[in-house]
């Protein structure tokens, strides 16, 4: 069975308008979800939370498709860091 896992996490950004955080040691992570809607959930929930903050956003990330097991890695997957 294919696992879609899905992300959620936000935090204050240097623009409302961009995708940079201003410190990424603050961000908040919601969670790990194993479907869109339960992600969907939470990310509105914390996205109304915080309707007063403009620089804060929340994001969901589609963690099944950082990764595809059946391809080859590529070379910046091959570090050792």
């Amino acid at each position: 069975m294919t696992q879609r896992l899905h992300l959620v996490f936000g935090g204050d950004l240097v623009d409302p308008s961009g995708t940079t955080f201003k410190d990424v040691d603050d961000i908040h992570i919601v969670g790990i979800f194993p479907n869109y809607a339960a992600a969907y959930d939470a990310w509105k929930a914390e996205a109304q939370r915080t309707v007063d903050n403009a620089h804060t956003r929340y994001f969901i990330a589609h963690l099944h498709r950082l990764r595809d097991e059946g391809r080859e890695a590529s070379p910046t997957e091959e570090l050792d860091d």
